[in-house]
C-alpha cells in the first residue's frame, strides 16, 4: 500500500529519522513534559540533520525535496509521546518559515531562512487573538507606518513557541479602510515594547505557547513581508498546508495509539485469555482501524495535490476536521482497552489523550471547517489565492 507516494528513499529517510528521534529525543521527553521547554542544542540537531529544510530552497541550506518527506516527518514525530515537542517542531517549520520563504525578501531569507533551517534561529506565528479565535478577519492589532519604520500595536494568543522564539510573524492590520488589508511583519525577540507571558495548558506541556503583547514596537519597514493589505490572502493560501499539517498529526498519533493499545492487549490477560480475543474489543479495534486507514489514505491524496501546487482548501478543512475527530475517538477508546493503565501517566494514553483535544481547536476550529466545507459544497464557493 502507498507505494505510489513512497520511495526506497523515502523509507530510508523514515528509518533514520525514527532512529534519530529515539536516541536524540524519546529518553527526555518526560523531563521535557515537565519542564516546559525545549533545550537549544535540540533544535541545532535537527537543523543539522537537514529536518527543518526538507521543504526550504537549496540556496537557503534547504534540501527542497516532496511533500512526502514531510509527510514522513510529521508522522514520526507523532510517535515519541509528545505532542508539545512535534508541535514546537512543525510550528517552527511549517507556520513561521513557510511565510519566510513565500513572502521574506531576499536579505530577510538570508538572514532568517537560513538561520531557521539550521535550527540556529527558532520561529513564532502570531494570528490568533484574544477577541479574535478563528475569526481572522476580526484582528485588532495594528501596524502604521511612520517614516522609515512601522510601528505595531495589539496582541495575540495562543501563540506556539511565543516565550522561546527568536523571531515572530506577525500579521496586522494596516492603514486602510478594508478589513482584510492586511500586512506580515517579522519582528525581533528583543524589540523594545514586546512582552510575553507562558500560558497553562491542559496538553502540549513541552512546547511554550504564549500570549503577546506590542507596546508601540518598532520595526524597520523593510520588515513588511509581501505587500502591505495581501497579508489575509497569505495567510488563507498557507492555511490549507497547517489544517494538512493537523490531519496527518491526526492519523499518526491515532496510529500510534492503536499500535501501542493492540501491542498492550495481546499481552494483558483477564478471565484466562488475552484481550485481544475478546470479541466486543477486537471488532471495536476492526472498526478503528479502518477508520484510520481510510482518513490515512485521503490525507495522501491531499498531500499529492498539495504538492502538485493545486490549492486544496475544502480538502485540507476535510483532513483536519476528519482526522481530528477519528483521533480523539480512536484515543479515547485505546485509553479505556488499558483500564485502570490508560489513567496513568506512566502509560502513553493519558498523555496522548490531553495532546490530542488540540487537535478540533487548533488551526481553525472544527466548527469554522464545517462551514468552511459547507460554502464550497452548498453554496458553490470556489477559493482562490487572489495573489
Amino acid at each position: 500500500m502507498h507505494h505510489e507516494f513512497f520511495t526506497e528513499e523515502h523509507q530510508l529517510f523514515r528509518e533514520g529519522l525514527r532512529a534519530f528521534l529515539q536516541r536524540e529525543v524519546s529518553p527526555h521527553i518526560n523531563e521535557w513534559e515537565e519542564q516546559g521547554t525545549i533545550p537549544r542544542d535540540i533544535w541545532l540537531k535537527f537543523g543539522k540533520m537537514g529536518y527543518f529544510g526538507l521543504m526550504a530552497p537549496e540556496e537557503y541550506g534547504g534540501l527542497d525535496l516532496d511533500i512526502f518527506y514531510t509527510v514522513i516527518f510529521l508522522e514520526e514525530l507523532q510517535r515519541i509521546h509528545s505532542g508539545g515537542f512535534a508541535a514546537a517542531m512543525w510550528a517552527h517549520v511549517y507556520l513561521a518559515m513557510t511565510h519566510l520563504k513565500t513572502e521574506g525578501s531576499e536579505a530577510i531569507k538570508e538572514k532568517y531562512l537560513s538561520k531557521s533551517v539550521a535550527g540556529e534561529m527558532i520561529g513564532c506565528l502570531c494570528i490568533s487573538e484574544p477577541f479574535g479565535g478563528s475569526d481572522v478577519g476580526a484582528m485588532r492589532t495594528t501596524a502604521v507606518l511612520d517614516g522609515e519604520e512601522y510601528v505595531i500595536n495589539g496582541s495575540k494568543t495562543f501563540i506556539t513557541n511565543g516565550v522561546y522564539s527568536d523571531y515572530l510573524i506577525v500579521i496586522a492590520k494596516v492603514e486602510s479602510h478594508h478589513p482584510r488589508a492586511m500586512g506580515v511583519f517579522l519582528v525581533d525577540r528583543d524589540s523594545d515594547g514586546l512582552s510575553s507571558s507562558k500560558l497553562d495548558k491542559l496538553g502540549w506541556r513541552a512546547s511554550d505557547t504564549a500570549e503577546i503583547a506590542f507596546d508601540n514596537v518598532r520595526i524597520p519597514r523593510d520588515h513588511l513581508m509581501g505587500e502591505s493589505g495581501q497579508g489575509f490572502y497569505y495567510v488563507m493560501q498557507h492555511f490549507a498546508l497547517e489544517r494538512l499539517v493537523m490531519g496527518i498529526n491526526a492519523h499518526a498519533r491515532a496510529e500510534y495509539a492503536l499500535e501501542y493499545t493492540t501491542q498492550y492487549m495481546s499481552e494483558r490477560k483477564a478471565f484466562g485469555k488475552s484481550l485481544d480475543q475478546f470479541q466486543a474489543l477486537r471488532h471495536r479495534i476492526a472498526e478503528m482501524t479502518t477508520e484510520v486507514a481510510i482518513i490515512k489514505a485521503f490525507n495522501y491524496q491531499v498531500a499529492k495535490a498539495l504538492g502538485c501546487g493545486e490549492y486544496v482548501v475544502k480538502e485540507a478543512c476535510m483532513s483536519k476536521l476528519q482526522g481530528t475527530k477519528i483521533a480523539d475517538e480512536v484515543i479515547y477508546n485505546c485509553l479505556q482497552f488499558l483500564g485502570g493503565y490508560g489513567y496513568m501517566e506512566e502509560y502513553p494514553l493519558a498523555r496522548m489523550f490531553r495532546d490530542s483535544r488540540l487537535g478540533p481547536i487548533g488551526g481553525g476550529t472544527s466548527e469554522i471547517l464545517k462551514e468552511i466545507i459547507a460554502k464550497t459544497v452548498i453554496d458553490k464557493k470556489e477559493y482562490k489565492t487572489n495573489i
